[in-house]
Formats: structure tokens, C-alpha cells, sequence
């Protein structure tokens, strides 16, 4: 049987804006949520990192329970299954998010922090809810769009792109509502650094963000076919269902249901890795804006143009995936994105103070990141290959095991730092310099080991073949 076409550049092109809501909202969620909380609303570390912590736990529940039906429920009449779950997504995304980013209704300065938590926590669940539908089902489509492994990788460059445009636009938008507000108040030297005078600014930019991505959004619904170009669209089976049929066997690919995938070493293997590279991509971002505050002590416009800077080059980077990839192979490219991330911890380990260097660090950390997240969402792809029946579990599964471990660190971190109140001692500059060394050069350390384990025992479905009568 021939080959199927390559898919048309107008579908990637759709199919790539369709988590752009997503990124523009994970972008204001792991750069800014810590600093709003603290610097702007006065929240202390450890409260500010309880939000963070329960998003990442209702976003770990919810995406694995979320793939284990987006699997196994039907679309809405001929719109899909995985757009449905989309949809569904985006519209709790769209409602919940603004929320987050504004001051609690009808709080006032007596009201305690513990009662604004609770005021906050619903947002955030239906927020993370939405966000992890959206993701799994876009995650999904792309074992279900391409077949072979260097499309995969081009649609994942093409998703991560836009992802790092999504984090530019975020960015670009925060440094000119704050360089606007700096121009504009006369008390130019007390706006320098960041408190509850730029409360509107950050509601500004959620509302900004909301508005870009409902467009995205609209982009995907009417330009993404789904299931026009599967390549094996298999029959819905229950737990009880044989990997392979009584009859044609040596003919039927087997079906894989989800507790299956817990018997596949390479699941864990995939599952360590992806985990560890979320690990050093989402705790950079995190505290990025605290390193430069606190540590570097540069003023407020900073925790704008240095994210944007490394997004930039991670945009830049993104393109030359599918090229590297062909010419020294998955797991190389991986350990050379390592390699970057080491070199920036290494800069800020030996620095005592960057001042313009700063900039090119954040072209390593911004590069780094790009190649190692753009080459783990490829070796998810290949884990699952053409068993798309329980491909959305899979992505559920491993995006649990970074959302939980990502909200887990945060806290251990909060819990550590030294300055539990709104105002910072000098230990806040050595702490913030320590975290930005661990959270890149010490995970990236655990996920060579990882990827060591990956180029022993390569990618591959093992123990698939047996008959489970």
C-alpha cells in the first residue's frame, strides 16, 4: 500500500495554533503566578506556592483521567473525539483564567490570606481542568495526522514553535504594559520594582492573553480535520478486548488499552524522561523572574525582556529540529540540548553577578530548553507509534508525572527559602542563585541518566504481542 501524502502545510499550520491558548496561559501561570502573588498582592512564599501546588495536583488528576476517556468517548456527532474535548477545554480555560490574575472580589485588606486562597483555588481547578483537556487532545492528534517518525518530529517542531511565540507574545505584551506604566507615573524611582500598583497590569495582560487565544482557538476548530488522514483508526475494545483478535491474527495490529502500557518498560523510560524535561523547562521559568529580582537585582522590566529573549532563540532553535534530528538521530539530539542547559548552569554557577552577560545566558537556557522539549513530545510520539486507540492516555500519564513533580518542587522550594514574607534579606540572592543552578544544571544531570537508560534499551513495544484471552 502506498504511502500516504505528507500533510499539507495549511493543515500543520492549523493544527500548530491549536494549543496557542494554552501557551500563552502556561506562559503567565509559571513565570508570573509566584511573583503576582508575592511581589505584587504581598502573599507569603509559602501561600503564593500553595496556589501553584494545587493547580499542578488538579492538573495531575486531571489529565490522566482526562486521556483515559478522550480514548474512550465518542466525539459530538461527526465533530471527533479529540476536538470535542478541545472544545470543551478551551471554553473552561476562557472562563477561568482572567480570575486568577485579578484581585479577589470583594476581599478587602483585612481579609485573611488563607480565606483569598479558597477564593482563588475553584478558578485554578477549572483552569487546570480545561488546560489538561486541551492538551492531551491536541497531543493526541498527532500521532493520528502523520505516520512517519520525521513528520512527527516536523508537526512537534511546528506545535513548539508557535509555543515559543506564544511565550514571545506574553512576554512582548508584559514589557510594554510596564514600560508604559514606568513612562507614565511621575514616581518613576518607587515603580521600579514590582507591588500592588501594577495589580493592573497583570489583569491586563490575562485579558490580553484570553483575547489572542480564543482566535487561535478558532483557527484550529475550522482548519483541523480529525480523522480524515488516521492511519490506523481502531475499534472501540473494552478491558476485557484480546490484543489481537481470534482470527487474523498475523494481519490485525494489536489494540492496546491502557492498563497494557504499564507492562511496557519503555513507558517508564518515556514517562522519567518527559518528566525530567518539564522539570528544567517549567522550574526555570518559574523562578527566572525571581533570579532576576532578587538575585541580579535588575528592575522590574527585566522579568520581561530576559524570558523573551530566550523564547526567542527557542523559536529560532525550533526550526532546526527536523535537521539535527535526520543527521545524528533522537537521542543525540537530546543529550545536545543537555549540553546547552549544563553550559547556562555552569555560567551562573561560576558568575557571581551578570550584567549584559545575562542575555546570553538566556539564549543557552532559552535554546536548550527548546531542543530537549521538542525531542521528548517526539519520543512520546514514537512510544506510541500506531497504537492511537489509547494514545491520549499516554500523553495523560506522562503529563501527570510532570505536573505533580512540578508542584511538589515548588513547594519544597518555597519552603526553603529563607524570607517567607513580602520583603527579601540578602540570603534571597544566594537562595535564587542556588535554585536557578539545581533546577537546570542538577535535573539535567537526572535526565542524562535517563536518557542513558533510553540508548541501552531503545524505544520499543515488548510484551504487545501477547494474548490476553
Amino acid at each position: 500500500m502506498d504511502a500516504p501524502p505528507p500533510l499539507p502545510l495549511r493543515d500543520r499550520l492549523s493544527y500548530s495554533v491549536g494549543h496557542f491558548l494554552n501557551d500563552l496561559c502556561a506562559s503567565m501561570w509559571f513565570t508570573y503566578l509566584l511573583v503576582y502573588f508575592h511581589s505584587v498582592l504581598g502573599y507569603s512564599t509559602q501561600h503564593a506556592g500553595a496556589l501553584l501546588l494545587a493547580g499542578q495536583v488538579a492538573d495531575g488528576i486531571c489529565t490522566p483521567l482526562v486521556g483515559y476517556e478522550a480514548d474512550q468517548a465518542g466525539g459530538c456527532g461527526r465533530y471527533g473525539r479529540r476536538k470535542t474535548w478541545h472544545l470543551a477545554g478551551t471554553i473552561c480555560v476562557l472562563v477561568s483564567f482572567p480570575f486568577i490574575f485579578s484581585p479577589c472580589i470583594g476581599c478587602t485588606e483585612n481579609t485573611p490570606e488563607w480565606a483569598a486562597l479558597i477564593y482563588f483555588i475553584p478558578f485554578i481547578i477549572i483552569f487546570q481542568f480545561g488546560w489538561a483537556a486541551t492538551q492531551i487532545s491536541h497531543l493526541s492528534l498527532i500521532p493520528e495526522l502523520v505516520t512517519t517518525d520525521h513528520e512527527k518530529v516536523e508537526l512537534t517542531a511546528f506545535r513548539y514553535a508557535f509555543t515559543v511565540m506564544a511565550n514571545i507574545t506574553v512576554y512582548a505584551v508584559a514589557w510594554f504594559l510596564l514600560h508604559f506604566q514606568i513612562d507614565s507615573t511621575e514616581t518613576k524611582k518607587l515603580t521600579q520594582h514590582l507591588g500592588r500598583h501594577d495589580i493592573p497590569v497583570f489583569r491586563n495582560l490575562s485579558l490580553i492573553v484570553i483575547g489572542c487565544g480564543s482566535i487561535s482557538s478558532l483557527l484550529f476548530h475550522f482548519g483541523t480535520k480529525e480523522n480524515t488522514r488516521t492511519v490506523s483508526r481502531l475499534p472501540d475494545a473494552d478491558e476485557h478486548s484480546p490484543l489481537l483478535p481470534l482470527e487474523q491474527k498475523t494481519s490485525i495490529r494489536p489494540i492496546l488499552l491502557w492498563k497494557h502500557w504499564f507492562l511496557e518498560p519503555a513507558f517508564y523510560q518515556v514517562a522519567m524522561l518527559y518528566m525530567s524535561t518539564r522539570l528544567i523547562v517549567n522550574l526555570s521559568q518559574t523562578y527566572i523572574a525571581m533570579y532576576l529580582t532578587n538575585s541580579l537585582l535588575l528592575p522590574k522590566k527585566y522579568i520581561a525582556t530576559i524570558p523573551l529573549v530566550m523564547y526567542i532563540s527557542g523559536f529560532l532553535s525550533s526550526f532546526l529540529m527536523k535537521t539535527v534530528n535526520k543527521r545524528i538521530g533522537r537521542n543525540l539530539t537530546y543529550f545536545l540540548g543537555l549540553l546547552i542547559i549544563l553550559a547556562f548552569a555552569s555560567w551562573v554557577a561560576l558568575a557571581e553577578r551578570l550584567g549584559v552577560e545575562v542575555y546570553g545566558a538566556a539564549v543557552l537556557l532559552g535554546t536548550g530548553s527548546a531542543t530537549i522539549l521538542v525531542t521528548s513530545l517526539s519520543m512520546t510520539a514514537d512510544l506510541i507509534g500506531p497504537h492511537t486507540h489509547s494514545g491520549a492516555f499516554v500523553y495523560g500519564a506522562m503529563s501527570f508525572t510532570d505536573k505533580v513533580a512540578n508542584g511538589l518542587s515548588v513547594m519544597i522550594i518555597q519552603d526553603l527559602h529563607p524570607c517567607p514574607t513580602q520583603l527579601c534579606c540578602n540570603d534571597c540572592v544566594i537562595f535564587y542563585h542556588w535554585v536557578m543552578i539545581s533546577v537546570t544544571g542538577g535535573i539535567a544531570i537526572v535526565a542524562a541518566l535517563f536518557l542513558a537508560s533510553i540508548m541501552i534499551w531503545p524505544i520499543s513495544i515488548r510484551f504487545c504481542k501477547w494474548d490476553l484471552l
